[in-house]
């Protein structure tokens, strides 16, 4: 009976034993798992990064809209006019100035400027203003990060020209989709693809424009 009771002792630990040596894992077994995880981590990170960048592209988008939205109303309650005071060539900077302060205080989640706008920095998303002549226009626009992108939107409530010394004054080109185009009424959507140091209130000649809506 002991000695029974023994040998069924003996026999389990010998399974024990024999389980042990087998639960570890080869070096050529790790290296496949490391392989796997290799090839698994190049494809993901390509993606991952394609979609935050994109991400960051459609939040300056949605920037841009919000801040449209309040620009408009400014524009009714000014009887239908970007220029909180004169009109001009000359007025242009303190009309800019003018609506950047009333943008602020209606929409304090983006901050906004005039001039150039970048995507740097840890405060809110930065947004350039800047006012037609005429007042019946406003250039709106935002750098995305990682794209370095810079998204602009364009809203005039009456055609408007290229003047010298004016924010218009490098809307160039032929087509529907040259910056010549956002001279007419009408929301214009432009870009001038990245990387780019800073982005301008007034747009370059290289900027492209359509009227529905922000492109890729």
């Amino acid at each position: 009976m002991i000695s029974s009771t023994i040998k069924r002792l003996n026999d389990r630990r010998n399974s024990a034993e024999e389980v042990g040596e087998d639960a570890g894992f080869t070096l050529i077994e790790l290296m496949v798992v490391l392989l796997i995880l290799a090839i698994l981590l190049a494809i993901a990170i390509p993606t991952f990064l394609g979609v935050t960048k994109s991400a960051n592209d459609r939040a300056a988008q949605s920037n841009l809209n919000t801040a449209l939205v309040n620009a408009k109303s400014i524009f009714q309650n000014n009887s239908q006019s970007y220029a909180l005071g004169a009109t001009g060539t000359a007025s242009v900077t303190t009309n800019a100035a003018s609506l950047q302060s009333s943008l602020s205080a209606a929409e304090p989640n983006l901050s906004f400027a005039t001039g150039t706008v970048t995507s740097g920095g840890t405060g809110n998303p930065q947004v350039g203003v800047t006012v037609a002549p005429d007042g019946n226009g406003v250039i709106l626009v935002e750098q995305a990060k990682g794209t370095a992108n810079c998204w602009y939107i364009i809203d005039n409530a009456v055609a408007e020209t290229a003047t010298a010394g004016g924010p218009y004054a490098n809307f160039t080109g032929t087509g529907t989709t040259g910056s010549a185009a956002a001279l007419a009424a009408g929301t214009w959507y432009g870009k001038v693809p990245g990387p780019n140091t800073s982005c301008s209130t007034t747009p370059p000649t290289t900027m492209t424009v359509q009227a529905s809506g922000f492109g890729s």
